[in-house]
């Protein structure tokens, strides 16, 4: 538990800009109605069960260019 408080500082901002990132990516997915792979119902769920790195991932390959 100590080790905990200990790294928690350190989890905060990884965290903050994380929930930040599905967010954006999020709103990203449900404004824009043309991917570069699969279709919005599939990028929404892997933005949020991969919630570390599933929007990394939706916004290198799914963000279409011609936005």
């Amino acid at each position: 538990m100590n080790t905990l408080f200990n790294i928690l500082p350190l989890l905060a901002p990884v965290l903050l800009v994380d929930i930040a990132l599905a967010v954006a990516a999020v709103r990203h997915i449900l404004q824009h109605p043309c991917y570069r792979f699969g279709n919005r119902a599939m990028w929404l769920v892997i933005v949020v069960v991969l919630l570390l790195f599933g929007p990394i991932v939706y916004f290198v390959f799914g963000k279409g260019e011609n936005e």
